[in-house]
């Protein structure tokens, strides 16, 4: 939702200055401008990125229109989530959460927190490292290393692709150049118009400067960065859940596992320890 009323704001403030200025915007309307910097800069990307950048830059850029943030209800819905799982081993024993972590699409306790559940990335990295602790004895410290092996290893991967989209975003004031040139070429074949005809000519072919240059620092770069801070969101989920899990490890009672977990989650959506305290007074009760 932010980033479409960003767009609306960089719009408005180019196209708003403009016009204030008597600019005619029939002149900046030049589809194909936008087809030679749009294709040239599509290509170049196809060319330097493999299949699975692409797809994956893809489906981040539709998911920074459509997804929801991470806010501190999110942070509520895991700690809960874990703090019901690590009860289970509490009362039952690790066995006990076999089930769960088996199947977790068909588990009551992943269901009873739907948000948490409907994030495959963090729901897998819960359920293998239970079942990697459940697998084999495994000291702390190696846990603590397996864990962060795949936060890093996740973290790269998901850093890939808003560094790939920003060196595409770097080529389209140089794309933009190749249009203006290819326009100047252009109104050389009509030399012998008329004034009037060539400055609307030249003013055509100067847009293709300005549209790969909009779309850099305008779009396609901030877009990018929208993808980086995403990347960093999705690593501090995981390490919310390594907080508590090694806490679990080292023998600490679920509150305290807990408690843990949630000093790891970000100030600005971190859930008070009065408000994680009355949840789990609740869930006790139940």
């Amino acid at each position: 939702m932010f980033a479409i009323i960003g767009i609306v704001i960089v719009l408005g403030a180019v196209i708003g200055g403009y016009l204030m200025e008597h600019g005619n915007l029939s002149v900046l309307f030049q589809p194909a401008e936008l087809v030679i910097i749009g294709g040239a800069a599509l290509g170049s990307f196809v060319i330097a990125a493999p299949k699975r950048i692409l797809s994956g830059s893809f489906k981040g850029l539709l998911h920074i229109f459509t997804a929801k943030g991470v806010d501190k209800g999110f942070f509520q819905a895991l700690l809960m989530l874990l703090y019901d799982l690590l009860t289970i081993i509490r009362k039952e024993g690790l066995i006990a959460l076999e089930p769960h972590v088996n199947k977790p699409e068909a588990s009551p306790i992943f269901q009873k927190h739907g948000t948490v559940a409907k994030d495959h990335a963090v729901r897998d990295f819960l359920c293998d490292n239970i079942k990697s602790y459940m697998a084999a004895s495994i000291e702390a410290h190696q846990y603590d290393e397996l864990m962060s092996i795949d936060i890093e290893s996740q973290h790269e991967a998901h850093l890939a692709p808003p560094a790939a989209l920003n060196k595409v975003a770097d080529s389209l004031p140089g794309l933009g150049i190749v249009a203006a040139v290819l326009g100047v070429v252009l109104t050389m074949g009509k030399i012998s118009e008329p004034p009037e005809v060539l400055g609307h000519s030249i003013g055509a072919a100067l847009v293709g400067t300005f549209l790969g240059i909009l779309a850099c620092y305008g779009f396609l770069g901030p877009l990018a960065s929208n993808l980086e801070y995403q990347a960093h969101e999705h690593t501090i989920k995981l390490n919310v859940l390594k907080a508590a899990l090694m806490a679990f490890a080292q023998g600490w009672p679920p509150a305290l596992a807990v408690e843990a977990a949630r000093r790891a989650i970000p100030s600005e959506v971190r859930p008070s320890f009065d408000e994680l305290e009355e949840a789990m007074r609740g869930a006790r009760k139940q």
